[in-house]
Formats: structure tokens, sequence, C-alpha cells
């Protein structure tokens, strides 16, 4: 499928900021749109994969987050909800009650998927089963693992995924690791790219601080088969980003972002807040994902309402400040523009 791309470059598939008509722009430009159905319920991936696919036959993509149903005890939870009292209050809001619940059943989820069939299928934060990617490829479903270290890139290959999307320090948002901490898989994208090419024989999307047409020659100047981008797409007419994240980022100063666990239990990457550097003392006692994301929900909605973007979670990679602007189609086109005035540029000056 990479190979057949018009244009090499996958929009990232964005919790809450990728939508339906980044996906559509994107992929009618030539290029990859996708969405991040991770905290979607299954009927609405049916329906959001039902629509995409009668508004374009260019192929797209959908995202899962691989989760075990979280069992939290009782004592951490309301001990969770304690340590983010105080914010709730300083919006004048209670925290709220214990949840019955913490995020969708990834299982179903997953057969929801495979019902839907979309072109391309892509997980993050864990492995699926071989059995499960078989099903996928029967159904004519190019199946993308997210790998932040060759570890994971070879377990990716093991179960038989078709490309592997390496995940480099730079990236916003979550991370995608699964076998070892966060702190011992920050490895940057152009190395990471290098060193899973090296050890494993599948496409490799490089992901993770590619921001312009320059971005993506490097990454298919490594060898990568193409290149993933999401912070770039934040700002677009199209994203699916609050104006109160999007004013944030763009009165962003240099070098804004940060790596916590404090919002959801699991490290991602942002734009620092109040809220992100009072927590950071404590932020290792924060139940793990989906449980503190889950508490945090109505503080982080009721934030945006109030236009205090000190409370959210203001996901961007390390190059934020080059984000564009416009249509995102045009956009993608505009970047390929620039890829091959680069590679022509660099070819010149190599003969």
């Amino acid at each position: 499928m990479l190979a057949n791309l018009p244009i090499p470059i996958l929009q990232a598939p964005m919790v809450g900021a990728s939508s339906f008509e980044m996906a559509l722009a994107v992929s009618r430009a030539g290029a990859l749109g996708s969405f991040g159905a991770g905290a979607m319920a299954p009927a609405d991936i049916e329906a959001e994969t039902r629509r995409l696919r009668a508004a374009t036959d260019r192929p797209f993509g959908v995202n899962l987050f691989v989760l075990e149903p979280a069992s939290p005890g009782q004592d951490e939870v309301d001990a969770a909800i304690e340590r983010l009292r105080p914010w709730y209050e300083g919006l004048g809001i209670e925290p709220p009650a214990p949840p019955n619940d913490f995020a969708p059943d990834f299982q179903a989820q997953f057969a929801a998927l495979l019902r839907a069939a979309p072109p391309l299928a892509s997980f993050t934060f864990g492995l699926i089963t071989s059995e499960q990617v078989a099903a996928l490829k029967a159904a004519g479903v190019y199946v993308v693992g997210t790998a932040t270290t060759v570890a994971e890139a070879r377990a990716w290959a093991g179960v038989g995924a078709d490309a592997i999307s390496a995940q480099g320090a730079e990236a916003g948002g979550h991370r995608g690791t699964f076998l070892r901490s966060a702190e011992e898989s920050l490895i940057g994208t152009f190395a990471l790219v290098g060193t899973v090419r090296q050890a494993i024989d599948l496409p490799v999307i490089a992901a993770g601080g590619i921001m312009d047409g320059r971005g993506v020659a490097a990454a298919l100047a490594l060898g990568a088969a193409a290149a993933q981008m999401g912070t770039a797409f934040l700002l677009t007419d199209q994203s699916g980003a609050s104006a109160t994240w999007q004013a944030a980022l763009r009165q962003s100063p240099d070098d804004p972002t940060r790596l916590t666990r404090a919002l959801t239990g699991r490290y991602a990457r942002g734009v620092e807040t109040e809220f992100m550097a009072t927590m950071r003392p404590t932020e290792g006692d924060v139940p793990a994902y989906p449980v503190q994301n889950r508490l945090t929900q109505p503080l982080r909605a009721a934030a945006a309402k109030a236009g205090d973007s000190q409370l959210l979670s203001l996901w961007a990679g390390q190059a934020v400040s080059q984000a564009g602007r416009g249509d995102a189609g045009e956009l993608v086109k505009r970047w390929w523009a620039e890829a091959r005035t680069v590679a022509n540029d660099l070819a010149g000056r190599l003969a």
C-alpha cells in the first residue's frame, strides 16, 4: 500500500485533533488520512469508516489503542481523585465520582474495526495477536504497528504486521511504548528509523518531528517508506483541536514541549502547562492509563469551556512552532513539492 501512495505522507491519527474532514482532505490530496478511534464506541468506529469510504476511493487509516481492561483498586482511585480535587475546585466544580469503566473495551473495538475493514489499521500502546493480524489481512486490511524501539518493531514483525510506524522521541501525544519503560524508549526518529530498517525487513514509517517537505525528504533519504506527520496538521483548517488548544500552540515559546504522565497516566509529549509543572513531583503516583485519563476528562472539558489552557492536554511534538496553517490537503501537496525540490537539489550537489 505505501509504495502505491502518490504522496508518501501519512497524517497521524490524533485522538481529539484528527477529524473526518482532515482525513478526507489528506487522502484526496494523494497522501493517507486517518482518524484516531481509541476513544470511540465500536458502533462509531464502523460508522466513521463507512462515512470515509463513501466520501473517497483513496486509502485511509484507523488507529486503535491496544488496552487490557482496567481494574484499579478503590483506594488507588480515591487517592487519584483527591489529588485532583484542588484543580477541580479551582474551576468551581466537584471532582467526579469513581466511574464504573475507564475506556471502551478494546476487544469490542477490534471486532468493529474488523467488520469495518478500513484500508489500513494501525495500533498503539501494545501488540495484537498473530491471529488478529491474520484476520485483518484476510479482510484486506493493511496492518501497521507502532514501535518506539527495535525490540517493539521485532515484536510487530513477529505477529505479521505489514509495516512499522517508528515513533521517535520528538513525536507529540502519547508514547506508544509497550515493552520497556518510556524513559528507556526515547530514541530519536531518524536513529530509530535506521536501526529498525537494519533489524527487520518491513516498510518503516518515520514519525516524530517531521513538519515540512525537508523533513519528508530526509525521512525518505534514510530509507523510510513514508513520513507520518501529526503536529504539522494541528493548526490546519480541518483540525479537530479546540480553539483553546490551537491558541496555546500559536503562542507557545521556543522548545515548549515536555513529557508528562500527570494528565493521563501514560507518558505523552505536549506544551508544558501549569498542571504539568505542578504535578511533576507526584506524577509517578498517578494511576496508569486509562484510569488517570478518565479521571481528568471532566477537568479538561471544563477547562476547555472556560478557555483555561493550563489544565488542558496540549499535545504537540518538539517542532510545534513549524505547524502548518491552511487547508490540510493543500499543505500535503506543498510539502511533497518541497520534498521533491530538496531531492533534486541534493542530487545536483552530489552528482
